[in-house]
């Protein structure tokens, strides 16, 4: 018996995939469940244009992120911090204040895609990766600099 997933099932398949079951464990598990749904040429119409649907999104989705990725690539930010002896920070950067410079450069980035991993405590010349879509990174460089009390 051919089904069509609804919901990830362990050891079966992931949501929207068509499977081969046993009749028994179809009718009387998937289905009433809501784990799955017949196989039927409605449904499996339906399965490609939902499919559809998504490659579609997916697509507008990586162009976005790789329009914003090339903004992104092309910037270089700069901090300034209070400096105390030796040139240690008063206080870091962390990857909200990265956001938040980002956002008045013109580019709204939420600040959990910055893969900072610890604050920046330190003068000088970084990178930070920023992961804006599981396929689309970008690199972002940035000064931090002393300013004096």
């Amino acid at each position: 018996m051919q089904v069509i997933l609804t919901q990830d099932v362990n050891n079966l398949g992931k949501a929207g995939q068509l499977v081969e079951v046993k009749p028994g464990y179809g009718r009387n598990y998937l289905i009433p469940q809501g784990l799955a749904v017949t196989a039927n040429s409605r449904n499996k119409s339906r399965l490609e244009h939902e499919r559809k649907q998504v490659e579609s999104r997916v697509k507008k989705e990586v162009a976005s992120a790789s329009d914003v990725a090339a903004r992104i690539n092309g910037m270089t930010l700069q901090f300034e911090r209070l400096v105390g002896e030796g040139d240690k920070l008063y206080g870091s950067v962390t990857a909200g204040d990265i956001a938040t410079q980002l956002e008045v450069a013109g580019v709204k980035i939420d600040h959990r895609k910055i893969k900072l991993g610890d604050p920046i405590r330190a003068l000088g010349k970084y990178e930070v990766e920023i992961k804006l879509h599981p396929t689309v990174s970008s690199t972002l460089k940035f000064w931090v600099v002393g300013k004096e009390k």
